[in-house]
């Protein structure tokens, strides 16, 4: 018997205990829940290779143990993959394969490396979006970076360039309905993983990745840790990695599905998992990763347009008046958020306004993206756009 059985094997036992319990006393219904795992990379596409480890490897053992536990304990969750084995998958065919099965969530998990010599650990969920920092456009180019091996990658994805930021663009006016859905299925996701695997929580954030956006129903993209670290690669290969990540997302995917509409307020209010006290969650050992965070999607206040700015620059203390990083920019606010000092340029209800002046900033500042508020509040910018096209078309 294999690793991969033994591992599937001792999960399957533990789901026996709890996870019975818990899809069961779900309602079944005529239609199945539809869940298409995506297993990235594959074949002679490795993905991050580390010391020990290739990434595919990695990623299909998560994904299989996942579909496991809720092919063992939901009865009314149908399973679908994008791959079972070692095999290349190209990327417009794992979004083919959600759309064509209706699916009505999709989670393509993956795990993320750094170059050498830079050190991180932890977890983050994607959802579509443009990226916010360098840092997020770094992971998206990584993983949209697969569909080089098509031999006909120009013309299947319109010239699309995953190594040029100016193809990312796109990803600016995207408007998904399914945005409110994905944000939520990454916050269970990220709050499984802190609470459930211990894990260092590097938020939910966005950006660009093309699997996302080809698919139409609420899409996540996970990374699981970092195999450029060498005790992380260590735990993603373990058996308790394996166990502690699939069990993770499993557990998401069942609180997801109990805050869906029609479900009983006793579903709602059941918990995946009892969790014992083990003292308090590791705090971020990766300062930076604070700034990458998203702002999550919040009820606003009626009546007050949302106002459209530029950010240009994080600070993580206040800049003096003519400090050379704003390079000559004027006049520059700024906001507090996440321990960091954010300037922005610019202030306005037209985003029209706002777009064009940040095409003007952006030879000197290269990751300068729009953001909202409304009123002090910042809120997501996605909605705020829609918002601004609805009111223009009154």
């Amino acid at each position: 018997m294999n690793v991969m059985h033994i591992q599937i094997s001792h999960i399957w036992k533990w789901a026996f205990c709890v996870g019975m319990f818990l899809c069961f006393s779900l309602p079944s219904s005529a239609k199945d829940f539809i869940v298409v795992l995506d297993a990235g990379h594959g074949g002679h596409d490795a993905g991050a290779v580390g010391r020990i480890s290739k990434e595919k490897n990695i990623n299909l053992k998560v994904a299989l143990a996942v579909g496991h536990l809720l092919e063992q304990n939901c009865e009314d969750v149908k399973v679908v993959y994008t791959r079972r084995t070692d095999k290349f998958v190209p990327l417009h065919r794992r979004a083919d394969i959600a759309n064509q099965a209706k699916a009505d969530l999709f989670v393509s998990i993956h795990t993320n490396s750094l170059a050498k010599g830079r050190i991180a650990r932890g977890t983050e969920t994607y959802t579509l979006g443009l990226h916010r920092t360098k840092e997020n456009l770094e992971v998206a180019q990584k993983e949209n970076s697969v569909i080089l091996i098509e031999s006909d990658y120009k013309q299947r994805y319109a010239g699309f360039n995953p190594n040029s930021a100016e193809s990312y663009i796109m990803f600016e006016l995207i408007q998904d309905k399914n945005m409110k859905q994905s944000v939520r299925l990454a916050q269970f996701i990220q709050e499984q993983f802190r609470n459930t695997a211990r894990r260092n929580d590097r938020g939910v954030r966005q950006a660009g990745f093309l699997v996302l956006h080809a698919t139409s129903m609420p899409s996540v993209l996970v990374e699981l840790g970092y195999i450029s670290t060498p005790d992380e690669e260590r735990y993603l290969n373990s058996q308790k990695g394996v166990e502690d990540l699939s069990r993770s997302v499993y557990n998401a995917i069942i609180d997801y599905k109990r805050h869906q509409p029609g479900a009983s307020s006793s579903e709602t209010n059941q918990r995946a998992v009892t969790v014992a006290e083990r003292g308090p969650v590791p705090s971020s050992e990766d300062v930076s990763a604070e700034a990458g965070k998203e702002p999550m999607p919040v009820s606003e206040p009626v009546g007050q347009k949302p106002v459209f700015k530029i950010q240009v620059l994080t600070s993580g203390s206040v800049l003096k008046k003519g400090d050379r990083r704003l390079k000559g920019l004027q006049p520059v606010e700024y906001y507090f958020e996440g321990g960091l000092y954010k300037y922005t340029y610019g202030s306005s209800t037209d985003y029209n306004e706002i777009y064009q002046m940040r095409k003007r900033i952006l030879p000197k500042f290269k990751d300068a993206f729009i953001i909202a508020f409304r009123g002090d509040k910042k809120i997501n910018v996605q909605q705020a756009i829609e918002e601004f096209k609805q009111n223009k078309q009154k």
